[in-house]
C-alpha cells in the first residue's frame, strides 16, 4: 500500500497530479483546497511530495490514491470517508474548504456551513456530524497557512475555547487541563501539539 510519494511534479490538470517517482507516473487526485496551494507553490518538473490515502474496494477495484501536503489532512480526509454514503470521490469533491474549517463546521454542528461544501446536502451534513462530531477537534487546530506572529503564539487560548466550547469542559478544568499539557512538554509551541498533548494526557 502506498502511503507517501516524492518525485517530480510532471503534470497539473483540474483535479490531478501526475508525479514522477523513480521513472513510473502517478497519477493523484487532489482536493480542491490542496490544489489551489500546488498551483500556488510548485512549478511543473518541481520537486513535490505528498501524503497518500490509498484506496481500493471491492466496489472500486481500480486503486484511488489521493493525495495531500500535511499528514493530518491525510488522516481527516480517512475518518471523513468513514461516513455512511461518502467515498473517496465524494469526500476529494466535498474538501472545497480545508480540513481546519470542515472540522470545526463538524465540532460547532454547522450544518448550513457544511451544506456549502460541493455535494453535500442537508442529510450528508446530518451524517457527517453524527458520525465524527467529537473526533475531528484537533484538525480544526491545524495552523493556518501564513498566520501572523501575534496569532500564532495565541494557541493557549485558541485550545482552551475548543475544550470549552466544543468539547463542554468546564473553564477551569480546560485551563489546568492546559497548564499539565505544558508542564509534561514545555517545548510546545503551536495549538494542534498542545491539543494532542492534553488529549494524550486525558488517554492515561
Amino acid at each position: 500500500m502506498i502511503s507517501y510519494l516524492e518525485g517530480k511534479l510532471k503534470r497539473i490538470s483540474d483535479d490531478r497530479v501526475t508525479l514522477l517517482v523513480n521513472g513510473i507516473g502517478y497519477d493523484i487526485l487532489i482536493p480542491a483546497y490542496v490544489m489551489n496551494e500546488i498551483r500556488r507553490t510548485t512549478k511543473t518538473d518541481s520537486e513535490l511530495s505528498l501524503y497518500i490515502s490509498y484506496n481500493q474496494t471491492e466496489r472500486q477495484p481500480k486503486p484511488v490514491l489521493v493525495g495531500f501536503k500535511m499528514e493530518l489532512d491525510k488522516e481527516f480526509f480517512e475518518l471523513f470517508i468513514s461516513v455512511e454514503d461518502i467515498g473517496p470521490s465524494a469526500a476529494i469533491k466535498a474538501l472545497t474548504k480545508t480540513v481546519r474549517e470542515i472540522a470545526r463546521f463538524i465540532e460547532e454542528k454547522d450544518i448550513k456551513a457544511l451544506k456549502q461544501l460541493k455535494g453535500i446536502g442537508e442529510r450528508k451534513a446530518e451524517k457527517i456530524v453524527a458520525t465524527l462530531k467529537g473526533k475531528v477537534a484537533k484538525y480544526a487546530l491545524i495552523p493556518q497557512v501564513e498566520l501572523p506572529i501575534e496569532v500564532a503564539e495565541d494557541f493557549r487560548k485558541e485550545v482552551e475555547d475548543v475544550l470549552v466550547i466544543q468539547l463542554g469542559h468546564k473553564i477551569l478544568e480546560a485551563r489546568k487541563m492546559i497548564e499539565e499539557a505544558m508542564k509534561r512538554n514545555s517545548g510546545i509551541k503551536s495549538s494542534e501539539e498542545l491539543f494532542e498533548e492534553v488529549y494524550r494526557g486525558e488517554k492515561k
